[in-house]
């Protein structure tokens, strides 16, 4: 029996792909980007000014109590004290232009997808800045004479061993009581999602038997010496060389970073803003977001970096 000739129906003049004329349905939902997890937002300091460019952050040493000698004069003594000042850095912004055609011919929108992406975007961007400025506190020394400085903790296989990483979370905690931060100051402990899940794995961390803090089966890790561990792809991992000098620094060698809320701060000059704005003579809408902000480290002692290898 002889094989039928099919009409192919979908082909574009009787060549090519055979599906090719046929209707694409639209399934109804845009396959967008995902969000970044921002996470260090609500976990350092922030103040906003109204105009200027900085912000002065006070900063004072201890006092020394001493026995005082009957009938001896109380004359007082000398005090330490310095400043952190930052400066607001250039405009960060990011723009999507959409013309008018290509907009017409979209069965979705499009452009309010890339609005919130835009947005997305410079939230990512701070939360970046913000866990290298905590990295770069704990290489610095003391600000005030008579305080402490930053803490680098070694540990050569802290990105691929959970114990290794782990015991060092306990021991930058202890580097901190050390340095008399307070247990209230919140001591969080950034990390990447491979560092993360060796440690969920690890029956030592999250065992009950020991008040281990998570569970196996849904792969979460809590706590670890009281710090909240949080995971995060915004965590440096390179030789950043290129943006404000003041963030740039070699992350390469860096594991996890603990800090307290008082390691890093920001100053807003202008909070961010998306806005949609047509442009008659190119015929389409510029879709902007924008902020006005810097950020810088502050206490150095409220920070302890652990890395592979002794990082400058």
């Amino acid at each position: 029996m002889t094989n039928a000739v099919v009409a192919q129906s979908g082909q574009v003049n009787g060549t090519g792909d055979p599906k090719n004329l046929y209707l694409k349905v639209y399934a109804g939902e845009v396959l967008a980007a995902f969000e970044r997890q921002c996470v260090t937002q609500d976990k350092h300091i922030v103040r906003s000014i109204r105009n200027g460019k900085s912000a002065q952050f006070p900063m004072t040493g201890y006092v020394v109590a001493k026995y005082h000698t009957p009938g001896s004069e109380l004359l007082g003594q000398a005090t330490n004290q310095n400043e952190r000042i930052i400066t607001i850095d250039d405009m960060l912004v990011a723009d999507v232009f959409f013309a008018d055609i290509y907009e017409q011919m979209q069965h979705f929108d499009i452009r309010g997808e890339y609005s919130k992406k835009a947005g997305y975007a410079l939230a990512d961007a701070w939360d970046k800045v913000i866990l290298q400025l905590m990295c770069k506190a704990a290489r610095q020394p003391a600000v005030v004479t008579g305080t402490n400085g930053g803490t680098q903790l070694t540990g050569a296989t802290a990105m691929s061993d959970a114990k290794v990483l782990a015991n060092a979370i306990y021991s930058a905690n202890q580097a901190m009581d050390e340095k008399d931060i307070p247990t209230s100051a919140e001591r969080f402990a950034y990390v990447r999602p491979a560092q993360y899940y060796l440690m969920a794995q690890s029956t030592d961390l999250i065992n009950r038997d020991w008040m281990g803090a998570g569970s196996y089966s849904d792969g979460t890790i809590l706590r670890i010496a009281g710090s909240p561990i949080i995971k995060t792809n915004n965590l440096p991992n390179s030789n950043i060389t290129t943006g404000p000098t003041k963030y740039q620094g070699d992350f390469s060698k860096t594991a996890a970073v603990v800090a307290t809320r008082e390691a890093a701060g920001t100053v807003k000059l202008i909070n961010p803003t998306t806005r949609a704005d047509y442009d008659p003579r190119r015929l389409g809408h510029l879709v902007t977001s924008k902020y006005a902000i810097g950020s810088d480290w502050l206490r150095p002692d409220c920070a302890v970096e652990i890395v592979t290898a002794a990082t400058p």
